[in-house]
């Protein structure tokens, strides 16, 4: 038995110990991509290949901890019902022995490749980088065929989750950097064959295009075209708050520009988060056969608080947003639910709801529901929901406002936005997370939350009156093979 299958061993036997704590655990998402057992992050390699879905992740499948990561693998036709298959990539060759960091796939010749960043760490801890690449000819079983790319001069080894497309006929990789200088940038590879790259240099990053200094380290990087525009997704780390924005560990966001692939040159606007909850990083996104561009991202940051999730005592933690389709108003990248969890809606309740500062309004829920209102009237003086006595969402007139209880259980904590008008609200809630759609998509708020087992309240109160039509959908228990 090859050192790749002993690796799986072991990763079944862990799934199948830990099947009954996923079964007991009032926290396990249901309609979310989850760890069968471990840690999850990033997810990487998104695309749809010959029909099916293909989301992989990073996994580490023996700890809770991050630590030396594999790429898990889920696979699905609609977006909708998931199979775990077996890992695709294992910390097992010279190149990555200490982790198969993230990356992305694109299909060539009718084959899968699949580009990550090999991490090995000698014995003093000192870290080495390498761009590999691995195939695939059914997208399930993948053959190594290890670095394509290494460390150029003027980089510190934390250059990283390379992306991978095609342009005018040529093959181009962008990567997070760090510089010599301690500057994060998003830098840029290119190849005719995918297999021989030279490496360009940088396209935007800390001090580049006026920018100023914004962050000594840029992971996750991902250039696209959506609607005429060109659009590059990053996530900055290092980042001072600066009034409601960057109150995260960690920031995710974009820039809009345009791109010129001849001279590899990238002007853009200003960074604009992508999400204003607590628990969202490392997106990345895709094209689909239908020609929509999807985006998925971790439902988590890496922080202080992550071993005070209580799922951590059923031996997993994290898991993966909804699917969100992209499109562009003016400058702005607009998100919005694939149409297809519209297949998960079961019994639907509709109340036309009166607000004034001497009513409330009070309604069981349940933890799977997809909830909807359209408010009727401007809201000037205030408006508050409260979500299974746990998350509160405040609109004061000026400032969209999401709060929760902290994982430790000690005090709450809150982020907010500018927003001139209140329209509409789409929310989905799994059984730890809500994922809040503001006026079509033009904000989302995505966070994790933990609240107390059997509390099922939602509660609306406002300070002046308050018209809205709000539809609750519970949601049907979603098909996800994790025990393969």
């Amino acid at each position: 038995m090859d050192q790749k299958s002993d690796y799986q061993t072991q990763i079944d036997a862990e799934i199948s110990d830990n099947v009954q704590n996923l079964e007991m655990d009032p926290y396990r998402l249901d309609y979310h991509l989850m760890p069968p057992v471990g840690l999850l992050n990033d997810p990487n390699g998104l695309i749809q290949f010959n029909g099916t879905y293909h989301v992989f992740f990073q996994w580490n499948p023996f700890e809770t901890t991050h630590g030396k990561k594999a790429w898990g693998h889920y696979t699905s036709r609609d977006l909708i019902n998931w199979t775990l298959e077996p890992a695709a990539l294992v910390p097992d060759a010279w190149y990555d022995k200490n982790g198969c960091y993230s990356g992305s796939a694109i299909e060539h010749d009718g084959k899968m490749h699949l580009f990550y960043t090999g991490n090995v760490k000698d014995d003093e801890d000192r870290r080495s980088t390498y761009q590999c690449l691995a195939v695939s000819e059914d997208g399930i079983h993948f053959e190594k065929k290890g670095p394509v790319l290494h460390l150029p001069d003027g980089y510190t080894p934390h250059f990283r989750d390379p992306k991978v497309w095609k342009a005018d006929g040529e093959w181009l990789m962008i990567l997070g950097a760090q510089n010599e200088q301690g500057h994060g940038e998003a830098v840029v590879a290119a190849s005719e064959n995918l297999v021989d790259w030279d490496f360009i240099g940088p396209i935007a990053g800390s001090n580049i295009n006026g920018l100023g200094d914004f962050g000594y380290m840029w992971e996750c990087p991902d250039l696209f075209e959506l609607d005429g525009r060109d659009i590059l997704i990053v996530c900055p780390q290092g980042l001072e708050a600066d009034g409601d924005k960057y109150h995260n560990l960690f920031q995710a966001g974009y820039f809009t520009g345009a791109f010129d692939s001849s001279m590899y040159t990238y002007s853009h606007g200003d960074f604009k988060e992508l999400d204003r909850g607590f628990d969202f990083y490392a997106p990345q996104t895709f094209t689909d056969g239908s020609g929509r561009r999807i985006l998925i991202a971790w439902m988590g940051i890496t922080d202080d608080d992550e071993q005070d999730q209580p799922t951590i005592s059923r031996n997993w933690i994290h898991g993966l947003t909804i699917p969100r389709v992209l499109e562009m108003k003016g400058d702005k990248v607009i998100q919005n639910p694939v149409p297809e969890l519209r297949e998960l809606r079961d019994e639907r309740v509709s109340h036309a709801v009166m607000l004034n500062p001497e009513t409330s309004f009070h309604a069981g829920i349940e933890p799977l529901s997809e909830i909807c209102m359209d408010f009727k009237n401007d809201i000037t003086d205030g408006f508050e929901m409260v979500l299974r006595n746990d998350v509160r969402v405040i609109y004061d007139g000026q400032r969209f406002i999401i709060e929760r209880r902290k994982f430790s259980g000690e005090g709450r904590e809150q982020r907010a936005f500018q927003l001139e008008q209140l329209a509409n609200l789409r929310i989905f809630l799994d059984r730890s997370s809500v994922e809040i759609f503001v006026n079509g998509g033009e904000e989302v708020c995505t966070s994790r939350f933990f609240p107390e087992v059997d509390e099922r309240n939602i509660e609306l109160k406002a300070r002046g009156a308050v018209q809205c039509d709000m539809t609750v959908w519970n949601l049907k228990q979603n098909t996800i093979d994790m025990y393969r």
